[in-house]
């Protein structure tokens, strides 16, 4: 048994570093932090009546309206509607069992709504807004509506929902509705009839059915249910209760104590129908009476400049990410001065998630936060899943590289398994779900015999002679595949080296080779990076980009130089760049930006055969 502790050094207050391991017979490992958890909240909702007693007029939520025009809403008032908007849920049938579906994305409205389902037991579901604005069949949505049987949905604007609301069935829904509800300003018919607006929802006459179902709210009422992005499947609704949600936040706040002495600050685009953006983020301000600007950018040149604007007028105290998003923020904050010096004026910390960050980011971000102060800012990390609320393990000390995703919060227990010469990381915990929304065949497959579930990552530790820094994760177990020699080729590991290695020009990659010869990849483009080395303008083709030699020749060289370092399953031999981007409808690609590995080869068989035929030109090999 090991049981260590050290210090944290630097300007944020952290938790110490604390683990203890114990070994196991069959060669696996049981890791827990010693520090037990605290009393936590009974209901979410609890942490808003608290502030909205203790800081009425403190901002919770902003956001910018049709005009530009920042819209903010204090702690008393989101209290107040969330109050109204309860009573009104529950005078059109909703309950536990007769869920409120969200289909459109953040907003103060979304946010009012969601916790006053939640403050009467009644489920809150967010849907990805790409599976109504952006998909076609609306085939994922229908499956959704059908399994859930929701009681009303919920859409900010009517009018761009009227195709995805008239695809499915709702004659047992109510429809609510920020803006555009039929008065004229939308056609006969974009609406289901029965619709109501907000406005009507919040009029409803008091009475005392509120308090009396809020009363009924406990740790196992079910708060939401959150729909998996598809990157293991067809999505699955993950129950998380009051429990999940509020045990997972105390967890946080014993890694990160000066969250509870420095209210954060957040400007955040990370969707709410996901755990990172709906429950870490979301939460973490709300239960430390924070301040959250919902900003409505997104990590793609033609949004990011909403986000810029955003950053201007309310620099955040922290900055959570997704890889895409710091390839797309980085540029800005390298080359505009007056951008760095505010986005770098009161921050604490930049924390990563999602997929591993490329190190290339990491040292740029690192290396742009010293243009703004004496020393760099700490990069930090987390790891888990939509079942774990999400937070498992937290990075609440210094870590050298991207990779380390921390230690197990206090309550979390991590069970590591051997497993196909990795060790799978297994999870229990107050944090973790009970299961998925009626679909008892896959909540029983889901956890193994002594109740831990399956989250299907692998990990180790970053110096196994000193846990106390940290495990590094290693891939997922699912996507790991044999090449013909027999040897085993551990994907998650081997993508982040390999788009590092061909950086600017590669912004996400697939790897390739199952019961072949040789390791490939199929690459995403980096459209900004391949600019950039081709020295073409913003008018240019997708073609003539990667067609172009200088393109080119970064990739080859990329994986030359990779390869290098390690034998066949590690060195990648070919690329081919693909033209289509990845689809959202085939499950290629999920909302934050991650590649569906296995959804992404099985479309793309076309592609991974001319990637070995040989006679493509499209194929670039590794330099010699």
């Amino acid at each position: 048994m090991s049981d260590v502790a050290s210090e944290e050094r630097g300007e944020l207050a952290f938790a110490p570093a604390r683990v203890r391991v114990v070994e196991r017979p069959d060669g696996g490992r049981l890791v827990t932090c010693p520090t037990p958890l605290a009393p936590c909240e009974p209901a979410v909702t609890r942490w808003l009546a608290r502030w909205a007693s203790e800081a009425p007029d403190r901002p919770f939520l902003l956001e910018r309206d049709a005009r530009g025009a920042l819209v903010t809403a204090t702690y008393a008032e989101v209290h107040a509607r969330v109050v109204a908007a309860a009573r009104g849920l529950l005078a059109l049938g909703a309950g536990p069992e007769r869920p409120l579906v969200l289909l459109s994305g953040n907003s103060i409205w979304h946010a009012v709504l969601s916790l006053a389902a939640q403050h009467v037991g009644v489920p809150a579901v967010p849907v990805s807004v790409a599976y109504s604005l952006l998909s076609r069949d609306h085939a994922k949505l229908r499956r959704i509506v059908e399994l859930v049987d929701p009681a009303a949905v919920f859409v900010e604007d009517a009018a761009p929902f009227a195709p995805a609301l008239a695809a499915v069935d709702l004659r047992r829904a109510t429809v609510i509705a920020a803006r555009s509800i039929p008065d004229g300003s939308v056609p006969d018919g974009a609406v289901p009839d029965g619709a109501v607006s907000v406005d009507a929802l919040l009029a409803r006459a008091p009475g005392p059915e509120v308090e009396a179902a809020h009363a009924a709210v406990g740790p196992d009422t079910i708060a939401k249910i959150l729909f998996t992005s598809g990157s293991t499947g067809e999505p699955k609704g993950v129950i998380n209760t009051h429990r999940m949600l509020t045990s997972n936040q105390q967890q946080i706040a014993q890694c990160w104590p000066f969250l509870e002495d420095r209210p954060p600050v957040l400007v955040d685009w990370l969707p709410w129908n996901h755990t990172f953006g709906g429950n870490h983020n979301f939460f973490m301000v709300l239960r430390n009476g924070g301040t959250l600007l919902i900003n409505q950018g997104k990590p793609v040149p033609a949004l990011v400049e909403q986000t810029i604007e955003n950053l201007r007028a309310l620099p955040p105290t922290l900055y959570f990410d997704v890889p895409r998003g710091f390839d797309v923020l980085l540029p800005h904050l390298e080359r505009d001065d007056a951008l760095r010096e505010r986005f770098f004026s009161r921050l604490g910390l930049v924390f990563y998630a999602g997929a591993a960050l490329p190190q290339s980011l990491w040292d740029r971000m690192e290396a742009v936060s010293l243009r703004a102060r004496s020393t760099p800012i700490p990069m930090v990390s987390a790891w888990g899943s939509t079942e774990t609320s999400p937070l498992v393990t937290s990075v609440h000390f210094p870590i050298p590289r991207a990779g380390v995703i921390g230690l197990p919060a206090p309550g979390c227990e991590i069970k590591m398994v051997p497993n196909g010469g990795k060790l799978e990381m297994r999870v229990r915990g107050p944090n973790v779900t009970p299961g998925y929304w009626r679909q008892p065949a896959l909540t029983a497959a889901a956890f193994d015999e002594e109740g831990f579930y399956k989250i299907g990552d692998a990990g180790r530790f970053e110096d196994p002679d000193a846990p106390e820094k940290g495990i590094v994760f290693d891939g997922r177990v699912t996507e790991s595949f044999k090449l013909t020699t027999g040897t085993w080729v551990h994907v998650g590991t081997l993508r982040v080296e390999v788009v590092a290695a061909c950086a600017p020009v590669v912004q996400d990659a697939v790897i390739t080779g199952h019961d072949r010869d040789e390791v490939g990849m199929l690459v995403v483009p980096s459209l900004e990076g391949c600019r950039d080395v081709a020295g073409l303008g913003p008018d240019a083709p997708l073609e003539a980009l990667v067609a172009h030699p200088e393109v080119r020749r970064r990739i080859a060289e990329g994986m030359a130089s990779h390869a290098r370092a390690g034998g066949s399953s590690q060195r990648v031999t070919r690329a081919l760049v693909l033209l289509e981007p990845p689809s959202i409808d085939a499950g290629e690609i999920t909302d934050k930006g991650y590649l569906n590995q296995r959804a992404m080869i099985e479309r793309r068989a076309a592609d991974v055969a001319a990637l070995y035929a040989g006679e493509d030109p499209r194929v670039i090999e590794a330099a010699r």
